[in-house]
């Protein structure tokens, strides 16, 4: 590759690149130079740090996701939406392994907004306006929605369920059809402390 045209965008998505082949953990500055066969130095003109450019490639990760996802849940609804939104997040974790960890790295809230950070909070509601909730009971489904996706999907990755039955997709296909079971019967929230009858309060035993 060659010096002329360096720009941050550029870099991030050599960055990028370098995540997939060798892991996000692997990426620096230095290693994002000798990718261009430049020297270090003429990189800090367009990021600040390693850790600048790892921002930039989650930022990056972020928005292709977010726009994987948009084009997933058009036309879709409940548990169609569900699976399509799920898939985007496994598939995208499969072809692109280090993208998802950088998609996966801690933000701070102002970067998080101003990137596809918010975009991803926005599909997860997408896909629970087919389902009867309310708050705050949608906003405990978006976080058990984001568990399971990256949960699973992270594990996956990991290898944990390649040795044993059964096969890692007839697992995924079944997580989908009760998380949608359970958007469709979601529990009754509890009464908190404050609410719970005393003892004089509580019935007692029958006569």
């Amino acid at each position: 590759m060659v010096r002329a045209g360096l720009t941050a965008e550029r870099l991030a998505r050599a960055g990028a690149e370098l995540a997939d082949e060798v892991g996000f953990d692997q990426v620096t500055v230095s290693a994002v130079a000798r990718r261009f066969d430049v020297k270090v130095a003429s990189l800090y003109s367009h990021v600040k740090s390693s850790h600048d450019l790892k921002t930039r490639i989650a930022l990056l990760a972020l928005g292709e996701l977010a726009d994987r996802g948009a084009a997933a849940l058009a036309g879709r609804a409940g548990k169609d939406a569900l699976a399509a939104l799920a898939n985007v997040y496994r598939d995208y974790a499969r072809e692109h392994p280090g993208r998802y960890d950088a998609a996966r790295l801690r933000l701070d809230p102002a970067t998080a907004a101003a990137g596809a950070g918010g975009r991803h909070a926005g599909m997860a509601r997408a896909v629970l306006r087919g389902y009867d909730l309310a708050e705050p009971d949608r906003t405990h489904a978006v976080r058990l929605l984001g568990s399971v996706f990256h949960g699973y999907v992270s594990l996956e990755a990991a290898g944990g369920f390649s040795h044993s039955a059964p096969d890692s997709q007839e697992t995924w296909t079944r997580i989908l059809d009760a998380l949608d079971a359970l958007l469709r019967n979601w529990p009754a929230e509890r009464p908190g402390p404050a609410e719970r009858p005393g003892p004089a309060e509580r019935p007692g035993p029958a006569e």
